[in-house]
């Protein structure tokens, strides 16, 4: 459901204005701290499967981990349990059942508190919604980032919920399920992860850094020699590793908290980057298109670090794997 033209112009208005909610000081207060409940609530129904059972709770007020009620049993007993899988746009590309539950949970929660804002989802999206970034208030969202791992039961997954006012990022959440880690970011206010203070390393040669990336969906010939390519320029260059976990989102919290020098991909989306961008340049981080050009959240690819020596380094490195874009689809 889409508003009418003349409510999203006064949506628009209100956004420019800063009384994006009752507190003038910080309009969009209230935005982050829903998106916190949901990415926690979403975890929990992700491994728990009862997605449609949640619990009431008060807008304003932020679940510390430890009363979320994830217990490490029954994480390890839904990781054991059968998925009902399809693909999308490659056999690679995996979509559960437990993707759209949670992406409908978390998108109906946020259309009855806002219902004059957008959404970009990544299941929507592939449903055949237009995904287009306005002026808007608009939530990114990735329902579970890490869709193979959760198939095949490998325990790197994560909720994520990004923030758009005016075509920029607010905030970001991201919810690693299965270690209970929430990070946080808000522009102007920082970085965090469980309320631990998030910084990026400072490494600015690449033969001491720890590089991270993602294959990406397509797996043709030509895709993955590029794919290849880039990773053994960058092993020439002497990096220490390049490592490859199955969650963009996750890699790039890890680079915000500086256990990681640098992550590039060509072929992750919107809602796999608009998140994680918030994070790491609240953490002190850098966030760039691969041309070493500002970041484009629609281009499908993305070059971050902890420094900016080190991102120009990366970008200068890589040749280019054409995704599209995620607004042209």
């Amino acid at each position: 459901m889409k508003p009418c033209k003349e409510e999203e112009e006064a949506v628009a208005a209100q956004a420019a204005s800063g009384d994006g909610s009752s507190s003038g000081a910080d309009p969009w207060k209230e935005c982050a701290e829903v998106a916190v409940q949901l990415a926690l609530r979403a975890g929990q129904q992700q491994f728990l499967k009862e997605v449609y059972k949640l619990l009431e709770w008060d807008i304003g007020v932020i679940l510390s981990l430890k009363r979320t009620g994830i217990k490490r049993e029954i994480i390890k007993k839904a990781l054991t349990e059968e998925k009902c899988v399809s693909t999308k746009t490659s056999a690679a590309d995996l979509v559960t059942e437990t993707d759209h539950l949670v992406e409908d949970l978390i998108i109906s929660e946020l259309r009855k508190k806002f219902p004059s804002h957008r959404f970009i989802a990544e299941e929507s999206t592939a449903a055949g919604e237009k995904c287009v970034l306005t002026d808007s208030p608009t939530w990114i969202i990735d329902p579970i980032d890490g869709t193979c791992n959760f198939v095949h039961r490998f325990p790197t997954v994560a909720v994520s919920i990004g923030f758009a006012v005016n075509q920029e990022l607010e905030f970001g959440v991201i919810y690693h399920c299965t270690e209970e880690r929430l990070y946080t970011g808000r522009r102007g206010q920082g970085a965090f992860c469980n309320e631990q203070r998030l910084r990026v390393s400072r490494e600015t040669d690449l033969s001491k850094a720890l590089v991270l990336t993602e294959i990406g969906p397509k797996r043709d010939p030509d895709t993955l020699k590029l794919f290849f390519s880039n990773m053994e320029r960058l092993l020439h260059a002497k990096a220490h590793g390049v490592r490859v976990i199955g969650s963009s989102t996750l890699a790039l919290c890890h680079l915000a908290s500086g256990a990681a020098d640098a992550y590039y991909q060509f072929g992750l989306h919107c809602w796999d980057l608009a998140a994680a961008t918030v994070i790491i340049r609240e953490a002190g981080g850098i966030v760039i298109d691969t041309s070493g050009g500002p970041l484009d959240l629609m281009s499908c690819r993305v070059v971050a670090a902890g420094t900016r020596e080190m991102a120009m380094l990366i970008a200068q490195a890589l040749q280019t794997i054409n995704y599209g874009r995620d607004d042209e689809k």
